[in-house]
């Protein structure tokens, strides 16, 4: 009995392997930036009519900035925003909090809604990533 589950036990090990295939191909993701941060979900934009207010980090909003409201995120973080509709990309720096609706998970300026091709909607589906290479340290901030 003992060699049959021996053999039941091999027969599964190597069917897993198959059954992954990012296993088998790791290698070709080295050269691959690697995010520390990834998240998606709706954001929106804040505009000109917020231009000069004092934004939470201490800096002075200005809608043309590619800047952006993130709840938590450092203040000086870069962070990747691509619009998951159109593929259409933008890196903004974390300056402010927000936003300020529960459902969004990022406020974009004005600016890099216009990038993005989100101004006439107000609203689109993103993913926001951050990766070591974007920082203005080696290190992620916070860390």
């Amino acid at each position: 009995m003992r060699p049959l589950m021996i053999f039941l036990i091999a027969c599964v090990v190597a069917g897993s392997a198959a059954a992954h295939p990012a296993v088998r191909h790791r290698t070709k993701d080295i050269d691959k930036p690697q995010a520390y941060f990834i998240q998606s979900g709706p954001a929106s934009f804040y505009g000109q009519r917020h231009d000069g207010k004092m934004t939470a980090s201490g800096t002075s909003f200005d809608s043309q900035d590619f800047t952006a409201a993130h709840p938590w995120l450092p203040f000086g973080t870069v962070v990747r925003v691509t619009n998951l509709r159109n593929r259409r990309s933008v890196k903004v720096r974390v300056t402010d909090r927000g936003p300020h609706a529960k459902s969004r998970v990022i406020d974009v300026s004005a600016a890099a809604a216009r990038e993005l091709g989100m101004q006439r909607r107000g609203v689109a589906r993103v993913s926001v990533k951050a990766f070591y290479e974007d920082q203005d340290s080696p290190k992620p901030p916070g860390q």
